[in-house]
């Protein structure tokens, strides 16, 4: 009896990446805004909470706004150089071709062997195209909602890690207390983005959580001692 062989590969890493740019900042930012604010003299949970959730706003559009522009640029890059490699097919074919040869040879394959594989390919230019933006440039065509995925994954990530520093101020009446429960709960956010991110990408969860938490901790906490020295200047 044999067992069908399964393999599992992750197969949404701009997503996961998405995800991680936009919660992290989300998490970080708000956090240090609000923890920055909470020791001014003229500050209430209301105030905290409403610049807060303007500095999410804000902060939302700006992240995403990057995503879409990073993606639309890839696209255009893809699309530049296929227009090139198309060109070269057509002006310069003989030397796409031993580029092609090129590309077997780093596998260790004869010229007997490589000579039939090399006429397959080439014989149709759409094919052609496709192998040499795969295989010597390394450029896989981008998806072509990338950039509207990216921006509206980017954005609504910020959302929501924004939103976890400010929950205990939308809440509580006391700053202080609503900063230490602010500051425990981010952590804990931290730690279990953390730890979802290494299940997904397949390194050790507890040490994905620790290490966003020790990241995330590090940067909140400069953040938010730049905050409190501004406010104090």
């Amino acid at each position: 009896m044999h067992l069908a062989h399964v393999e599992t590969h992750f197969q949404a890493s701009e997503t996961v990446r998405d995800v991680v740019i936009g919660m992290a900042d989300g998490l970080t930012v708000p956090f240090a805004l609000a923890a920055g604010l909470t020791g001014t003299a003229m500050a209430t949970t209301r105030i905290v909470v409403v610049a807060g959730l303007a500095e999410i706003a804000a902060g939302s559009i700006a992240m995403g706004l990057g995503g879409y522009l990073a993606a639309r640029t890839d696209r255009d890059h893809f699309r530049s150089e296929r227009e090139r490699e198309t060109r070269e097919t057509m002006e310069l074919p003989d030397k796409e071709r031993e580029e092609v040869a090129e590309v077997f040879r780093g596998y260790g394959m004869s010229e007997t062997a490589i000579a039939p594989v090399v006429d397959a390919i080439t014989s149709d230019q759409e094919r052609w195209v496709d192998f040499m933006m795969r295989f010597e440039l390394g450029f896989e065509e981008p998806d072509p909602q990338r950039a509207r995925n990216s921006a509206l994954t980017i954005a609504l990530s910020y959302i929501l890690g924004g939103l976890v520093p400010l929950a205990s101020y939308m809440f509580m009446a006391d700053l202080f207390s609503a900063l230490a429960v602010s500051v425990g709960v981010t952590l804990v956010a931290l730690f279990l983005f953390g730890f979802i991110k290494g299940r997904l990408t397949g390194i050790a969860p507890w040490r994905g959580g620790a290490q966003t938490v020790v990241i995330g901790g590090l940067a909140s906490a400069a953040a938010f001692a730049l905050a409190r020295w501004i406010g104090q200047g």
